[in-house]
This record gives C-alpha cells, structure tokens and sequence, in this order.
C-alpha cells in the first residue's frame, strides 16, 4: 500500500524501560528518503542526547506510544527543546494495516506519521500537569486520612467504647478540645496550689503557735 507524504521531516520513538529506539525519516529537497536509526538508554543524560538528537534534524512530526509512564520522561527532554511530540494510542497503530514483518516500531510509528495517519492523545502543558500531579496527590492522602478514622473508629467500636453515639466525627478539633485543653477550674487548681500565698499560711500560722516547754 503506497502511502501519501504529509510530513517531510518525522521522527518515531520506540520506548522502552530501559532502552529508547528512534527512527528519522527525512525526505530531502532533491526528493531523495534518508532513513536514520537511533538507540539511546533511559537515563537522564540519555534522553537529554536524544532531545539533542532529534533537534538537530529539525522534525515536523515526533510520534511515540503511550506505553505505561515510561513516555513522560522523553516527552519532558523534548518539551524543553522546544519539540511537542505526539502520544498516540498503541490499539490505534496496531489498527492501521499494512505493516510488513521486518520493519521495526520506531520506524513504523515514523512511516505513519509521515501520513498523517496518527492522531495524537491531549497531553497539558507542563505546568498544568504539575498541578493535577499535586491535586492527584492531595486526593489521594484525604483518602488514606478517611480509611485511618474508619479504622479508627472501628478498633475503638470492638473495644466497647461507642463514641459514635455520642460524636460524628472523632477528629474535628471540638472534638478534641475537651482532651487537648485543660478545664477553667484545672487551672484555677492549678494556680492556687502554685501560688506562694497559700503556700506561706500554714507555715505562718505554725509559726504563730506558743511553745511549750517540756
């Protein structure tokens, strides 16, 4: 199947746990196909050559799979270049036929973005997916906090105090303050029995006692 040119400059990545694969389809101004193929590891330094890499050639398209959250990692190296790939669907390349046993998935990712035949998934710009990172992770510590007071309240409710009965939730602070605060006539206690006035009468009124003689 002959497939139309839409994109003279494409770049396809194959990623990997530990290993990227890239393919360069580049079709040059005398209409002669250059095909370059590329392997880069998972490491940092890694991914921050094949940002470089890919730069240099100056791609229309950067097509790669969505495969788990090994793509976030090469999305962000290229995003700081200035490259915005697409992710697009690995059901959606398996799909489109066609494809011949001994060409790789780098390169057929390339071949088919240089059709126009791949649809890239919405990926938000680097600040909001910061943001829904820390509202995933605020979300997912209320619903820890929530298990820890069902289990809360259950190990108390097997130990026979039913403090559901008497409280909705046992961790609000008016709930606690009874137990964090001491009470007004704690302290008045407390005041009276520290104060030097009370502690200087019995003392004075010993000393005001006649003495016998033996």
């Amino acid at each position: 199947m002959e497939l139309i040119t839409l994109h003279k400059r494409v770049i396809g990545l194959d990623v990997h746990q530990a290993q990227i694969t890239a393919c360069a389809i580049i079709e040059e101004a005398d209409g002669t196909t250059l095909i370059e193929q590329r392997q880069f590891g998972a490491f940092k330094r890694d991914r921050r050559a094949l940002a470089e890499w890919a730069a240099s050639l100056r791609p229309d398209e950067v097509v790669m799979e969505s495969t788990g959250i090994y793509w976030k990692s090469p999305y962000a190296a290229l995003e700081a270049v200035g490259i915005r790939a697409q992710v697009v669907n690995a059901r959606h390349v398996k799909n489109v036929p066609g494809r011949k046993t001994d060409v790789g998935d780098a390169q057929w990712l390339a071949t088919l973005s240089r059709a126009g035949l791949l649809r890239g998934s919405f990926v938000p710009p680097a600040k909001l997916r910061e943001l829904r990172l820390i509202s995933r992770q605020r979300q997912k510590l209320v619903g820890q906090l929530a298990s820890e007071k069902n289990r809360l309240h259950k190990v108390l409710t097997d130990g026979g105090i039913r403090l559901g009965v008497v409280v909705s939730d046992l961790q609000r602070v008016s709930r606690r303050a009874p137990w964090s605060k001491p009470s007004s006539m704690a302290n008045r206690l407390t005041r009276c029995s520290s104060s030097p006035v009370a502690d200087s009468r019995p003392a004075a009124r010993k000393s005001s006692m006649p003495c016998r003689a033996n």
